[in-house]
């Protein structure tokens, strides 16, 4: 113990004689407590030409602190409630005890407002240029649950952590410090540490960092380490550590990454092989120990068929390990090695691991297929999925969302990504675009560049400027397309042949540009499959006309090789043969596929359905065009038998899509529907609807979840009957003018809906509107508002029939958009199902309609976890009857919102309602079976 604290004191003495930054602290483990006591020790030097009065400190332990900060906001926007509803000793903090200079004296500091974990201090002597500043803090560090972001504290007291201790923020001119945001890109300048870290004796440390002594007392361990020049200092302290020891020339890996059935020895050529890679292609890693991580990896995985559980993931153990520790390790030498913001130049970083990560893939696995060991599956190889490379994920990933209008540019900074952008598809555009530019420049010219790059600014700060600069300089092509257009905007690729014409000797022809980009596009002639040559075009401004030498090509095709991540690759080929140029033939598929340029593509997939009590179970085919990836025209036929009516029933679609970039609105949808149902007990409805939809976001804000959306459609509806029943109107036959508009922010804390509806049909009109508000506050109670208010404009129906009036409990769903069970049922369990539309009551009351107006209000409000109280109050208004005052009250079970709720009532105009007979038939329940919908509840997660 002594010599450990000889040993600190003597570093502390140094500090004075430190030429950069340099960090010293002493961290001791308070395990039940899940408390750090840390005296920290910061040698801050100002490397800028001004002088400093004020610099900042990163303190992201913090950002764990309030349910306000930046990284709480983020968990709400990506609808996790899992820090929001976590208890305060769930969460952590840093409580600062005294921050001092060396000579003692104490310092000012406070926490800015927007950022409470970022700490200005107010120097009592200004840093000269070139001067060091010495700031000593005591602070005690409460570790987070590892449950928000897998860093802190596990069930087991175990801790992971990274950025745990407070850091000095860079200063090049400006001051470089943002919030923690679960992004892991905390922006840091190089520095020297030494800690001294003391925690029980079982426990084990295991970090990068270099172990200079170990001293033991009767229950705990004092470990002192140290580093140079360090950026990550990922530090794990668990009892039972699973981690691994593979050493190779140049450096000792430290590993916990799961692996299936793998001996040791097979691990140590696996990490071999890894490293040995790196080290050829981006140099040495210039630490002694490099530390890889089951978390880290699952913070940036491989997204895939491999993410499959190992009993039927189709590739093998070896394969799917050394892709994991590939990438791991490539992430962890960039992000050592590499020293840029991480939140505004993230690209760069991005798109060196995922060019060398297929680079990789190229010299040791060429034939892997996207679908590994299932390619060679009867009935699967028959796919176009199947013939893809492993690397084609990269582009299909990135099209998911630059086919949905979804992609951001890449020079944009990392927080104002989604999180789907972020995680996946920019880091996959990325490095698509550097093999984009690698195929364009050619002859090894990028390559070189790269490592001529890393090595040059290793452990320097640099930015995705000096690598253009660097670039440029190596290569006398224009390459400013790619720095300008395809780095920063959201220009999309998209070229078309046309006009061709053929002599004996030549091919005549025009390239269309069909997006305004200055980017350049390949250009293949092919005899059959065989490519005779390959020739960039560039400059392509609208159209360029060109003529070639025929040399026996019997097809013109751009992107041959799928080097440029097009936007669509179906209008890229000529055939010269014959009379009709690019008739490409009809490919009958079952089941859905990757798309297949080279065909028009038609799937058939089986369908089994339940949709409501009348139809029952529904067995047929759709018959589609769809595939995995958005088209603009998408159509859908869906002939089925349902097996209750004992009839032909079923749904048709037409939708064509248009997006639109750099504008709040982003799409404009023109459909055409129709279909043929149950309704009831032998009466069947048939819907053709043409439509046209507008969708508005913001566009200089894609985090937002506020949208608004206008619909504008027609129904024409025919309902016919096997018997005479009861159930339809005098006019069973009827048409309607739909006009409707939402504005809404479903956001997990705030939310708002407001709607707006506007009907116009032969014998009557009405206007709706309907607003409903939702908070989460900060102790977890949830309240929730309801408005509704609608009127006729005139009602001309017969007043003794309410099919079109305004419902107070159970909307008659004239228009067919509620996914009702058993719609026209006034008994039994179906009719208890309950959609919160017009009045939204829950009991079952007289008047139940209003045939002139209706108003009501609805509330909750929790009582406990999911469980709500309810009350709701309306005016409802019938011609030749005054305004009569409704209410009801009840408990909610809020199971999940929006999809799964049951209501019980208790207290209403009926009065007691809970006392009165029959009370299993007054319980209501909301729930919803529709895939779409609920696929909704993962998807808002990501975008």
């Amino acid at each position: 113990m002594k010599s450990a604290i000889t040993i600190y004191l003597l570093l502390v003495v140094n500090l004075c004689t430190w030429a950069q930054n340099k960090i010293e602290l002493n961290a001791k483990f308070d395990i039940p407590n899940k408390t750090l006591h840390i005296k920290q020790y910061i040698s801050y030097q100002n490397t800028s030409k001004d002088t400093l009065k004020t610099i900042y400190l990163n303190d992201w332990n913090n950002a764990y602190s309030v349910k306000t900060s930046p990284l709480a906001k983020r968990f709400t926007e990506e609808f996790n409630n899992k820090f929001h509803f976590a208890k305060s000793d769930e969460r952590g903090y840093t409580n600062i005890t005294s921050v001092k200079e060396n000579e003692g004296d104490d310092l000012e500091f406070t926490r800015l407002k927007n950022h409470p974990d970022v700490i200005e201090i107010t120097l009592n002597n200004a840093i000269p240029p070139g001067e060091s500043y010495n700031i000593l803090l005591n602070y005690n560090l409460v570790v987070p649950n590892d449950t928000f972001t897998s860093y802190g504290i596990t069930e087991t007291k175990d801790f992971n952590l990274k950025y745990w201790y407070v850091t000095p923020a860079i200063y090049d001119g400006e001051w470089h410090y943002y919030s923690n945001k679960n992004l892991d890109d905390l922006y840091l300048p190089k520095t020297d540490l030494t800690f001294e870290i003391e925690h029980p004796r079982n426990y084990a440390l295991m970090t990068e960092l270099n172990t200079l002594a170990l001293n033991q007392t009767d229950s705990t361990l004092i470990t002192i380490i140290n580093g140079k020049d360090r950026i990550n200092s990922f530090l794990s302290l668990a009892r039972f550590p699973d981690f691994k020891y593979v050493k190779t020339d140049n450096v000792t890996v430290i590993t916990n990454l799961k692996e299936e059935n793998l001996e040791a020895h097979e691990r140590a050529i696996i990490t071999d092989k890894v490293l040995s890679f790196i080290d050829d292609n981006l140099g040495k890693y210039p630490h002694e120990r490099m530390l890889l991580t089951e978390i880290e990896y699952k913070k940036d995985p491989l997204y895939g068929l491999n993410q499959l559980p190992s009993f039927i993931r189709p590739f093998p153990d070896n394969f799917q390990y050394e892709l994991k520790l590939l990438r791991t390790a490539l992430n962890k030498y960039l992000e050592n090695t590499l020293l840029i913001n991480p939140r505004k130049d993230y690209w760069l970083k991005d798109s060196f691991q995922v060019y060398f990560l297929m680079k990789y893939i190229e010299e040791h696995y060429p034939d892997m297929k996207l679908l590994g060991t299932l390619a060679d599956v009867w009935g699967v190889r028959s796919f176009h999925a199947a013939d893809l490379k492993f690397n084609d994920q990269y582009l299909l990933f990135f099209m998911q969302m630059a086919r949905t209008n979804r992609d951001q540019p890449l020079a944009m900074s990392k927080d104002s990504l989604l999180k789907f952008n972020a995680n996946i598809a920019s880091k996959y555009k990325a490095g698509l675009g550097l093999k984009y530019l690698d195929d364009f420049i050619n002859g090894n010219v990028l390559e070189q560049t790269i490592v001529q790059f890393l090595k040059e600014t290793r452990l320097k700060p640099t930015s995705s400027k000096a690598f253009e600069t660097l670039l440029k300089q190596n290569t006398s092509k224009d390459i400013d397309w790619f720095f300008d257009d395809y780095l920063t905007t959201r220009k999309k690729i998209d070229f078309k042949i046309k006009n061709v014409s053929k002599t004996e000797d030549s091919i005549t022809f025009t390239i269309k540009n069909k997006r305004k980009n200055a980017m350049p596009v390949s250009l293949f002639t092919l005899n059959n499959d065989s490519i005779l040559s390959k020739t960039w075009i560039e400059n392509v401004n609208g159209s360029k006309t060109l003529t070639i030498p025929r040399n026996d090509a019997n097809k013109l095709v751009l992107n041959y090789d799928n080097a440029i991540p097009e936007i669509n690759l179906r209008d890229n080929q000529k055939s010269l043969k014959g009379f009709f140029f690019n008739n490409k033939p009809f490919q009958f598929r079952l089941f859905k596929d990757i798309e297949d340029p080279h065909y028009n593509q038609v799937f058939l997939m089986p369908i089994v359905e339940y949709k409501n009590i009348y139809d029952g179970l529904n067995l047929g085919a759709k018959i589609y065009n769809k595939t995995l990836l958005r088209k603009k025209l998408n159509y859908k036929f869906s002939p089925q038998y349902s097996t209750n009516s004992k009839t032909l029933t079923g749904s048709s679609t037409v939708l064509f899509t248009h997006n639109i970039e750099n504008n709040n609105l982003y799409n404009i949808t023109y459909g055409l529907t129709a279909s043929y149902s149950s309704f009831a007990e032998n009466a069947f409805v048939t819907i053709v609807s043409p439509t046209l939809s507008f969708y508005f976001r913001d566009d200089k804000n894609f985090r937002s979840n506020k949208s608004n959306y206008i619909n504008l459609r027609y129904l024409d509806i025919s309902r016919k009957q096997e018997d005479n029943n009861l159930i339809l109107t005098e006019e069973p036959d009827y048409g309607v003018f739909n006009i409707r508009y939402i504005n809404s922010n479903p956001g997990l804390v705030d939310f708002y809906k407001i709607y707006t509806d506007f009907q116009i049909a032969n014998k009557f009109g009405k206007i709706a509107v309907n607003y409903e508000y939702r908070k989460l506050s900060e102790n977890n109670r949830q309240f929730n508002f309801r408005f509704f208010a609608g009127t006729f404009l005139y009602n001309k129906t017969n007043a003794n029939n309410n099919y079109f009036s305004f419902a107070l409990d159970r909307p008659t769903d004239y228009l067919f958009d509620y996914d009702y069970l058993g719609r026209s049922e006034a008994s039994g369990i179906f009719s208890q199902q309950i959609i919160i539309a017009e009045g939204g009551f829950k009991s079952k009351l007289r008047p139940a309609f209003a045939n002139q107006w209706m108003t009501t209000i609805n509330t909750s409000t929790s009582i406990w976890k999911y469980i709500e109280a309810y009350g709701d109050l309306g005016l409802v208004k019938n011609k030749y009857s005054d305004a009569e005052v409704v209410y009801d009250s009840g408990i909610r079970l809020n199971l999940v919102p929006d999809y799964f709720e049951v209501f019980f009532p208790v207290y209403s105009n009926l009065g007691w309602e809970i006392a009165q007979p029959h009370y299993d038939q007054k319980i209501r329940f909301k729930f919803t079976v529709d895939p779409q919908a609920l696929l909704g509840l993962f998807r808002r997660k990501w975008y």
